[in-house]
């Protein structure tokens, strides 16, 4: 049996990373051979199966032949005949298509580790415009290793751009999206994800009202970069900074600002309550991409109360504690410190301001802490109804304002 490591670990070793899950290729063999071999069948779409000792991917040589429209039009070709250069053929950049054999030899028809060493993005060929996932994982690659160095090839940007101006994008799934956007938003700089999707014009496809924050101004004096789409940027890199690869945290912070795209021209470049007019794309953007409950609910909570979290010293307890309410901060406690996150994130997330302190979240955190502490036997006896209710949000405000030095 002739086996080949191929994929992200051997890509990874080149870059000198971790390497993560090992994948493997099988040349000349049949779905029989390989189930009297002892290896349990998975593929749904494609023959793959599990080593019996292992359990590591191993799936069977292949080719792809476009067969409709979409990532799904496929038809699958994994007979014993088809060659190891044929299958990485298929593969979608030269970084991918790189296998490595048992000896350690790399077999490298398409120049991935010239690619690698340059620092280059660069699709393997012609039938990467088949499949118009790929300009997505593209920009998540992007994500991934914009801090490395790396830079999308131009004839492969053109060939993207092309992709985009097909209509295909359209065809892709909203999960698919999604499972792209969330795995972006949890590398190191999902800054780059968006700028290559919005270079090649396939922001404006998938994620339209985050494309539509580029090129609308913001006052100079708070916001030094000017452009809320590269605004938009630097928030989600500092995210990704401040709470490393949580996507929940990534989420909130690149749709917080969508109410800005939303600010009559005679209004610009100030905001004005741009904050309660994003919760409505806010929710579109959910829908559409069928978000989780947990990722929908903490965005529309930060694009809602963002600028009362950065002026929240100003605040009374009294206000700052139907802040909290508002926010479910009593029933989902860590949704406050995650706000907090998200927040520090959009004020630090600007041109020269990335270190700039910001006290307004440790300031949430300790009223949160104060107004959680209370507790129902901390209350008078003897009260019944709505009363109780009454009487433990006037406790909350008095701890808050023990602990902040707030006025009731």
């Amino acid at each position: 049996m002739k086996t080949y490591l191929v994929g992200g670990a051997v890509r990874d070793r080149l870059l000198g990373l971790e390497p993560g899950d090992r994948d493997w290729v099988v040349v000349g063999e049949t779905q029989a051979s390989m189930e009297a071999a002892g290896f349990k069948p998975v593929g749904r779409d494609f023959p793959v199966f599990l080593h019996p000792a292992t359990g590591e991917e191993h799936a069977l040589a292949r080719t792809e032949r476009k067969s409709g429209r979409g990532y799904r039009g496929f038809v699958v070709d994994a007979d014993p005949t088809v060659t190891l250069e044929e299958d990485l053929g298929r593969r979608d950049f030269t970084i991918n298509a790189i296998a490595q054999d048992v000896d350690g030899q790399l077999v490298d028809p398409f120049g991935g580790a010239a690619d690698i060493e340059a620092r280059v993005l660069r699709h393997v060929g012609d039938a990467f415009v088949e499949d118009p996932l790929r300009v997505l994982r593209a920009a998540r690659f992007m994500a991934r290793f914009g801090s490395l160095g790396f830079q999308v090839a131009d004839e492969t940007m053109a060939l993207m751009r092309t992709m985009v101006d097909s209509g295909e994008l359209a065809e892709l799934v909203p999960e698919r999206v999604w499972q792209e956007l969330r795995r972006a938003l949890a590398s190191e700089r999902p800054s780059a994800f968006l700028r290559t999707l919005h270079d090649c014009g396939a922001l404006a496809v998938v994620l339209s009202e985050v494309d539509a924050l580029y090129g609308v101004p913001q006052r100079a004096e708070y916001h030094p970069e000017v452009d809320t789409g590269v605004h938009v940027e630097l928030v989600c890199d500092m995210a990704a900074r401040l709470a490393p690869g949580d996507d929940l945290i990534g989420f909130a912070a690149l749709v917080h600002d969508l109410g800005k795209a939303l600010t009559p021209e005679d209004v610009l470049p100030k905001h004005i309550g741009h904050e309660q007019a994003g919760v409505a794309p806010v929710r579109r953007v959910c829908e559409r991409l069928k978000v989780p409950v947990a990722h929908r609910e903490l965005a529309i909570a930060c694009c809602r109360e963002h600028l009362n979290v950065h002026r929240f010293d100003e605040l009374r307890a009294s206000t700052a504690v139907k802040l909290i309410e508002r926010c479910d901060g009593f029933r989902r406690p860590e949704r406050i410190a995650q706000i907090a996150t998200v927040c520090e994130a959009d004020k630090r997330g600007r041109a020269g301001l990335q270190d700039a302190p910001y006290p307004s979240a440790e300031l949430l955190r300790r009223a949160h802490a104060a107004a959680c502490a209370v507790r129902a036997s901390d209350l008078p006896e003897g009260l019944e109804g709505p009363a109780i209710g009454e009487a433990m949000r006037a406790a909350r405000i008095r701890a808050v304002a023990a602990a902040t030095g707030k006025k009731p």
